[in-house]
């Protein structure tokens, strides 16, 4: 696709708002140059794009939410957390610590598959040894130590992990558990890095 087939699909997309018109020519005609010039490799998929859900459409609008439909996104999207089967919230700070670090996962140049990070120094401080983090996010450096791991502080800090959406509309936060980035394992691990008193983010 051309720059300029680039910019037109975008503006369109962005005109439209690609928000609740799903019946909006402009956004089904930039949804169709899309598809027709850009091409899926891998696990970069044209659908992340174009096939757009609620919370995607909601906060893509060029308008911001309303007070009222940003609760009721909030409330729709706590009703989708999935907490754990075996009802264990922590797995291995170690590992979380491995998933916090990695930056790769849905990209072009990923094999299908491959497991995902959760780049999270991306937008947190997390542990004190960590000295390039990113402050999109709050510091989450002593989060289990300030916190505790009562049941109220586990399950909130899954849903988090799971689906930021819940908690607040039109987040940055990625939606880890609900688009399938992280696996029901991984958020154990991370939220062992989280919570577990052992773990350096808690020293």
């Amino acid at each position: 696709m051309t720059p300029t087939r680039m910019a037109v699909a975008l503006g369109a997309m962005l005109a439209a708002g690609l928000a609740g018109a799903a019946d909006n020519g402009a956004a089904k005609a930039a949804a169709a140059l899309i598809k027709s010039d850009f091409k899926s490799v891998g696990p970069a998929t044209v659908e992340r794009v174009t096939a757009q859900d609620e919370v995607q459409q909601l906060c893509s609008a060029p308008v911001a939410p309303s007070k009222a439909k940003a609760r009721a996104l909030e409330a729709s999207q706590l009703k989708q957390v999935k907490y754990p089967a075996d009802g264990n919230y922590l797995g291995d700070w170690k590992a979380g610590e491995k998933i916090a670090q990695n930056g790769k996962g849905m990209q072009s140049s990923d094999k299908v598959g491959e497991a995902n990070g959760g780049n999270c120094y991306a937008c947190h401080q997390v542990t004190k040894e960590e000295i390039s983090f990113g402050n999109i996010g709050p510091s989450l450096y002593q989060y289990g130590k300030l916190r505790g791991n009562s049941e109220a502080v586990l399950k909130y800090t899954w849903g988090k992990l799971y689906n930021a959406q819940a908690f607040q509309a039109c987040s940055k936060m990625p939606r880890f558990g609900h688009n399938g980035i992280l696996t029901e394992q991984q958020i154990k691990d991370v939220m062992a890095l989280l919570l577990d008193p052992a773990s350096p983010v808690n020293k």
